[in-house]
């Protein structure tokens, strides 16, 4: 019977460490008042700064054609506008289609010089990563149809990231053959 409790204690001295060391040292996921865990930072580094835009180009484009809907391409001047108005967040503090000089997207697209049409903008203010944030963009049926939109032929996209980790998000989307109003639906989150 001695070797037996010898063989257990060791079997459970084992099992023990062994569960111990699957714990490991990891801190706990902080948990906000609703008992689910707080959204971790993306602090986005310099190597992937660059990359981020295309990444966000790449998903665009095989949401688009899973659709059945053309590709779009970057359009320099509409990168402009929304780098502009994604820092123009950041000083608001606030994620809204007009600019603290009362800017709309259409006046923001003018400013840069976009000859083309616009078709809409869509903005968030997130700490998450731009596959994220775009997956929140398709799952509201209102900014889906600003990125699935069949006329789209180019595309904006700009994000400022502050100290903080807060990101701001900002993707336009235009068409060939001349400035034309936003309708409502091009003005969504």
């Amino acid at each position: 019977m001695g070797d037996y409790m010898n063989r257990r204690a060791v079997l459970l001295l084992g099992g023990a460490a062994a569960l111990a060391a699957c714990g490991g040292n990891a801190p706990p996921l902080p948990l906000g008042t609703d008992g689910k865990p707080l959204p971790r930072v993306y602090k986005i580094s310099e190597a992937d700064a660059a990359a981020i835009d295309f990444r966000m180009l790449d998903a665009v484009n095989a949401l688009r054609r899973a659709r059945g809907g053309p590709a779009v391409t970057f359009d320099a001047q509409l990168n402009a506008a929304a780098a502009t108005h994604a820092r123009d967040m950041s000083v608001q503090n606030r994620p809204w289609h007009f600019g603290s000089d009362g800017s709309s997207p259409l006046v923001r697209v003018q400013r840069v010089g976009y000859p083309d049409k616009l078709l809409g903008e869509l903005i968030s203010e997130t700490f998450q990563t731009e596959l994220e944030t775009l997956s929140a963009w398709m799952a509201a049926p209102e900014t889906r149809e600003v990125l699935l939109d069949p006329r789209a032929t180019q595309m904006g996209f700009a994000w400022y990231q502050e100290p903080n980790g807060k990101i701001w998000w900002c993707l336009l989307s235009g068409t060939s053959g001349g400035i034309i109003p936003i309708s409502p639906l091009g003005l969504t989150q």
